[in-house]
């Protein structure tokens, strides 16, 4: 008897289709055309935890900013006084503490720029 392996290869193309659920059109549906669409997909995503990480940090970076003009000093003369003075904290939390408790980040502020 011939034995055949169709067992793996049925679950490898049902594991692709999931990943397909969803997809517009054959990508779907279609082993040759999901492939390609999967693939695709997985570049993708890749790609885009990568862009997440970016756009967090220029998110944090505009609000930093924001706070800083509203108190009459500029994003970069902030950062160097901070650097200047020592206080090492990060974009994340400054944009937190500027968005959050902005009294604080006005003292913070006028801390560093005496």
């Amino acid at each position: 008897m011939r034995s055949t392996y169709a067992v793996p290869s049925r679950k490898r193309r049902k594991q692709l289709l999931e990943r397909a659920k969803g997809f517009y059109g054959n990508s779907s549906k279609n082993l040759r055309v999901a492939y390609d669409a999967v693939d695709k997909a997985l570049v993708h995503s890749y790609e885009g935890r990568k862009q997440k990480k970016q756009q967090y940090r220029g998110l944090w970076i505009v609000r930093i900013n924001a706070a800083c003009r509203a108190l009459n000093v500029n994003y970069s003369q902030f950062m160097s006084a901070l650097k200047k003075a020592n206080i090492e904290l990060n974009r994340k939390v400054l944009a937190d503490l500027a968005v959050r408790e902005p009294a604080e980040f006005k003292a913070l502020v006028e801390k560093v720029t005496r």
